[in-house]
């Protein structure tokens, strides 16, 4: 039988190309995922993760053989991987954003410990994607995702592609390409059977199929029986319904394989009108893009901060679609993605260059890799096939279109370009449009793919003029894509701060060209993105100030912009009763929820006056439902510890971000309350970031590593004139 086993724990590291004959006490024990260094979240070169490090496992087999075949798979390692397996290479991989597997079964010994070793060249090297001109992103170095060991029989399933069909109809089915390997010398007749369930495991269809499999080949065999499903569950934003097809494989009436694929019945079609459906409605797109990297620990997220990442764009910004920006993401993230209901659109690694020959060779060989790992998931409506933002390249890009089609007819083609006259071979016209407006498609409808990002980047420290502008910005362009038939919808650039290269970013090496901060932490731009979510989701009143005297140009606080989704806002300040409000329908006319613009707000912040409280009341359907209060005390009043989560598991590997945060009495940040804050860990555990972090813009995050060791983990935090914080977290 088909067994998958995790091959995280137990690893060795040293950060140089060693040879075997070094002893095992000169390397580092770590877990997987791992990054090659571990960095501040700004201020570093990158090329301190520009080396060729060594990583190895010691294993005796973890179960026996039993005749079948054996593989090691890897997600992901940054960025030309050279595989060993008891001094014999099995194997090298070029490219850091895709995954990769080799059959070691006849390298293994299986009466003794063997050893992995993997020689990773973490260089910028110009003959693999991205690289060969300047990236606007840092790809960082390691084994950055998880590594498993699998076990099949010398007959097994090696692909399997779910399309459904119908699903708007009476009579939806499924229809199911499994490709079978046959690595025995004999033929071999098997019995594939296959079936339908529900979320809740419930049966709604099976197939039987007797196949002959000719020896050391692979054969695809279609199955086209599973039509009596009765009425099925769509996949969709609001209710994302999955299902699992189970396959099963048996050769003299014995189970030797067994598979299962997470599907969902939806039909999604960007149309020539502009528009896209989703089960055969029509839905404008609103997103962000999204890069991988984290602070510190680079592209070496565990599953549960990818899958945060998905919950933050879907539930905390209110998104409906996200861009993999600008390579195939973790399988976490995306498996997330389907369970929540976040549309994406994933594209193949790169960024404005095209190499030479075998350069594309490599990019050709990602877009197999990304679809046949990624085109069972229904939240993928769209492979992007061109390099972002290149020029042209007939031969290139209609390979890439044809590859993509070849491998998955039910999905379209986009090739995302910064200029409408370039040459299109996709099916969607994805489009970089950085106008600060949207411009009326050329010739074609199209997609907007990015806009604002690098025309304005803001920092959370900024001066409140430039917050709120930076918002107003995205609002704009929101705006004016809804009112645009032609055009499919906007995603804007982007989720979040990443860091960059010298060529690119600030003086500290970092884009802030996100909506939140490289921590996930909200600029007010994130506010105008949470406020499009509807009320009846939950109510959202965010004042675009830090209500203070003298932070604009001018002084004063006048206008005072707040993003609601409520229909009325009243505003007090003190015991000053401003007015009530409605939203600002005449500057954002197609806005589901616009923004609230209150005026004369210069009169009530005086010279040598009392400091009052802003206090701000949002009312739906007539009743007041959420309040937010904003001191004027210039004084920080506490220290805040914010985990997402009171409970690891300790795995070595999974993770958690503690956001710390000073605030006023109503826990609003203080972005120029400008303090060291020093950390202590007690517990199982180990925090990443810096310690004593220089905190400027009122708030940062820390992440904290599980040990492999159940217990209780305690961080305290330490601020000077503040009350110390605390929480603890439980390992289990």
């Amino acid at each position: 039988m088909r067994s998958i086993i995790p091959f995280n724990t137990d690893w060795l590291f040293t950060p140089a190309d060693v040879s075997a004959d070094v002893p095992d006490s000169q390397f580092e024990p770590i877990t997987l995922p791992h990054t090659n260094k571990v960095f501040p979240y700004h201020n570093f070169d990158n090329h301190e993760y520009q080396f060729i490090s060594t990583y190895r496992k010691r294993f005796k087999l973890p179960e026996p053989r039993d005749g079948r075949r054996l593989f090691i798979d890897f997600e992901g390692a940054m960025i030309a991987s050279e595989v060993f397996v008891n001094g014999v290479k099995v194997g090298d991989y070029e490219g850091g954003f895709t995954p990769f597997s080799f059959d070691i079964t006849d390298f293994v010994d299986e009466t003794r410990e063997n050893l992995l070793t993997v020689r990773l060249d973490s260089s910028e090297r110009p003959d693999i994607p991205p690289f060969g001109f300047v990236v606007d992103y840092l790809t960082f170095g390691g084994i950055y995702r998880e590594v498993a060991l699998r076990y099949v029989e010398p007959v097994y399933v090696k692909d399997v592609f779910v399309r459904t069909k119908d699903v708007l109809t009476k009579s939806p089915s499924v229809e199911v390409d499994v490709t079978l390997m046959n690595h025995s010398s004999q033929p071999v007749t098997i019995t594939l059977s296959s079936a339908v369930a529900t979320a809740d495991g419930l049966r709604i269809d099976n197939d039987s199929n007797q196949i002959a499999l000719p020896p050391n080949q692979e054969h695809v065999f279609t199955v086209v029986g599973l039509t009596a499903l009765g009425q099925v569950e769509l996949w969709s934003l609001t209710h994302p319904a999955l299902y699992t097809l189970e396959l099963e494989v048996r050769h003299n009436g014995q189970q030797i394989d067994l598979q299962t694929s997470t599907f969902g019945f939806r039909e999604a079609e960007f149309r020539k009108d502009g528009g896209f459906y989703l089960n055969g409605e029509r839905v404008k797109l609103i997103g962000l893009n999204r890069h991988q990297t984290y602070a510190y620990i680079g592209a070496a997220a565990p599953a549960r901060l990818q899958r945060k990442d998905a919950d933050i764009i879907k539930y905390e910004l209110g998104c409906n679609i996200v861009r993999t920006s600008h390579y195939p993401q973790s399988k976490h993230f995306i498996n997330r993605c389907d369970a929540i209901g976040l549309l994406v659109f994933e594209e193949i690694p790169g960024w404005q260059h095209i190499g030479d020959n075998d350069w594309q060779g490599i990019s050709l060989r990602d877009v197999e890799a990304m679809i046949l790992r990624d085109r069972n998931h229904p939240s993928i409506i769209m492979w992007g096939v061109r390099i972002n933002e290149s020029q042209d390249n007939t031969a290139l890009y209609r390979a890439t279109n044809d590859l993509a089609h070849k491998l998955d007819p039910t999905r379209q083609t986009g090739g995302v370009r910064y200029f409408q006259n370039s040459e299109f071979l996709e099916d969607v016209f994805t489009y970089n449009d950085f106008s600060n407006t949207v411009v009326d498609p050329v010739n074609m409808p199209h997609l907007v793919t990015e806009f604002n990002g690098h025309m304005y980047p803001t920092k959370s420290f900024d001066q409140e003029e430039r917050l709120v502008e930076h918002a107003l910005r995205h609002a704009r362009v929101q705006d004016k894509q809804l009112s645009m038939s032609s055009v499919a919808g906007a995603i804007g650039w982007c989720a979040f701060d990443y860091n960059t290269h010298k060529e690119f970013g600030s003086g500290d090496m970092i884009c802030y060209h996100g909506v939140m901060d490289m921590f996930r932490l909200p600029k007010y731009a994130a506010y105008f993105y949470e406020s499009q979510i509807s009320p009846d989701v939950r109510p959202v009143l965010r004042a675009a100030t830090i209500w203070s005297m003298g932070d604009r140009s001018g002084g004063g606080n006048d206008p005072l912009t707040v993003f609601s989704n409520c229909d009325e806002i009243d505003v007090h300040v003190g015991d000053n009763h401003i007015g009530r409000f409605q939203p600002d329908r005449a500057a954002f006319p197609n806005l589901p929820h616009a923004p609230f613009t209150v005026p004369g707000m210069q009169l009530w912040l005086t010279w040598g006056g009392k400091l009052p409280v802003l206090r701000v009341q949002g009312y739906y359907n007539g009743q007041p439902v959420i309040e937010q209060k904003i001191d004027c005390s210039p004084q920080p009043a506490q220290l805040l510890l914010l985990p997402d989560d009171l409970e690891l598991n300790a795995d070595g590997a999974d993770t958690t971000r503690i956001v710390f945060k000073i605030a006023d009495q109503y826990g609003n940040r203080l972005p120029f309350a400008i303090k060291s804050v020093s950390f202590e860990v007690e517990g199982p555990a180990e925090l990443y970031g810096e310690n004593p972090f220089p905190l400027v813009g009122g708030h940062a995050a820390m992440y904290l590593r599980a040990g492999r060791n159940p217990g209780l983990v305690t961080i305290r935090a330490k601020a000077d004139r503040l009350p110390d914080a605390s929480v603890t977290i439980n390992l289990i």
